[in-house]
């Protein structure tokens, strides 16, 4: 037999795949805890922990079930903290014959690893993940030709390849999107729910990054760890959210709330991004139970979270096979202000962005309404380089890795792709913000009020980007009458000058 090395990334936990049915005496599964991860970008403290522990657990699993695995710890004297490194290391010292690798899902990792294989003294080849419902091709070759890739057609082709509620070839009412029912402020505390969580006690690894010297940014209880861990956790996890959360999750999920930094989300995207649990078993445990509740769960609630999945998270995915590396570079309003340094403290007289950041900080989690129009919302109108939101996103949230932030946050956030992956810029007033919550309750600035002492910022900063960017974005029909509106009002000119000072401000916000 072959003595073959197979490689595991942090992001590749899933026990279900092929490669564990049978156990092979002759494979060894390497799992390393690697500088190289750690210090790409400066990630928040629970988000390698979860990554550390996650692959330590899932380690053990295969132990368990017969499987040879070779496991560096970050201080291992061994570890050579570099991927390249290791493999040669190995491959000398242990007489691999044969690397095999499943594919990353990081443009970073994957162009790494094609580099390592062509300079390796042994044969090598690559495998899928087995996790995701397209290939990394298959949204490039679907809008072929297209300018812009419309995530409602490519979301609705997944509802039929995989017949998610669907009647036949049409959607079950008739109705594809419920998007209009997903934009409820939540007025009743009543309603909450706990989230599940299993604390788990985590010093020994936090004590670890800090004896090793990791840059880390926000905080973490060792004492009781959130986030699940492993497979079972996961499904645990997702069984608690069919029962307790999924009758009002599409309702609340754009809502703002101090009240609960999880409100009716599952909890779940760091266990799928790892893969510990599958987009399609979540999807097809959630419509099942809908299926048999649908008396106490409207069908809203259901298809706006499935939307999520195989809509956005598999839509994210595909751009970013279509358009990296280029995408990274992207900068389509030509922005280069620095992120306030609040960003990283939460020290801002911005209630909606304290809280946001904070609760950020705290959790390493916000929800998409807390990222897509409150942090996002303000770095786009405030002109921030995309390269300084990218670092900030990908560092600040656990379930952060490139595929799925950079899409979300130089494409759909920060419009810095000129329109591939959203059909406008998301930018808002004050407006938006009260509408969704209480957030605006108790700030320092007023939202109602557009210019003077205590004018919340959004509302100046709002009319200044649509007045800089006009000429890149009146031509948009989505636009169109914002600038009708601002054409309109009379007091342009004070509005612009109340937006020049925050914006020579912003560290004073």
């Amino acid at each position: 037999m072959t003595k073959t090395l197979r490689l595991i990334l942090g992001d590749q936990l899933n026990i279900q795949h092929s490669w564990y049915q049978e156990v092979d005496d002759s494979v060894r599964y390497l799992m390393m805890e690697m500088r190289q991860e750690t210090d790409y970008v400066t990630h928040h403290i629970q988000k390698i922990v979860g990554f550390f522990l996650s692959m330590r657990t899932f380690a053990q699993a295969l132990k368990e079930a017969g499987h040879q695995v070779i496991y560096f710890n970050l201080d291992d004297p061994e570890n050579q903290q570099n991927l390249k490194e290791q493999l040669n290391f190995l491959i000398s010292t242990e007489g691999f014959e044969r690397f095999e690798y499943q594919l990353p899902d990081e443009y970073r990792l994957d162009k790494i690893l094609k580099d390592i294989c062509e300079k390796l003294p042994i044969p090598s080849a690559s495998f899928d993940t087995e996790h995701f419902l397209t290939t990394r091709d298959f949204l490039k070759d679907f809008f072929k030709g297209k300018k812009t890739y419309l995530m409602e057609t490519f979301y609705r082709e997944m509802r039929k390849k995989y017949n998610i509620l669907m009647d036949g070839k049409e959607p079950l009412t008739g109705q594809w999107n419920y998007d209009h029912d997903n934009r409820a402020s939540l007025k009743d505390k009543k309603l909450l729910q706990k989230a599940l969580i299993r604390p788990k006690k985590v010093s020994e690894i936090a004590e670890l990054l800090e004896k090793s010297g990791v840059e880390t940014i926000g905080k973490i209880d060792a004492e009781n760890y959130p986030w699940p861990v492993s497979r079972a956790e996961s499904l645990e996890i997702l069984e608690y959210f069919c029962e307790n959360l999924l009758m009002h999750f599409g309702a609340y999920q754009d809502a703002l709330t101090t009240w609960d930094p999880y409100l009716f989300h599952s909890r779940l995207s760091f266990s799928m991004n790892t893969k510990m649990i599958s987009p399609l078993e979540v999807v097809q445990t959630v419509e099942k139970y809908w299926y048999q509740h649908q008396n106490t769960i409207s069908i809203a609630q259901v298809e706006g979270f499935i939307r999520q999945i195989i809509g956005w998270r598999e839509y994210m995915r595909g751009i970013y096979w279509a358009k990296m590396p280029e995408f990274s570079g992207m900068n389509f309003f030509g922005h280069d202000n620095k992120l306030p340094d609040w960003f990283w403290t939460g020290n801002t007289k911005m209630n909606c962005l304290k809280q946001s950041i904070g609760q950020s900080l705290d959790l390493a989690y916000a929800h998409h309404i807390q990222r897509l129009m409150v942090t996002g919302n303000f770095a786009l109108l405030a002109g921030i380089h995309p390269d300084e939101v990218d670092q900030w996103y990908l560092g600040i949230y656990i379930d952060a890795i490139e595929w799925v932030e950079i899409t979300n946050t130089r494409g759909m956030s920060q419009f810095a792709d000129g329109g591939i992956v959203g059909t406008k810029p998301y930018v808002s007033s004050a407006n938006y913000i009260k509408k969704q919550g209480n957030y605006c309750s108790g700030c320092a600035y007023d939202s109602n009020k557009k210019t003077g002492q205590g004018a919340c910022p959004f509302n100046s900063l709002y009319w200044h980007f649509y007045d800089r960017n006009r000429d890149k974005l009146e031509k948009n029909p989505r636009i169109g009458m914002a600038y009708k509106t601002w054409d309109k009002m009379g007091n342009k000119q004070e509005l612009l000058d109340q937006a020049e000072k925050y914006l020579d401000q912003l560290d004073q916000l």
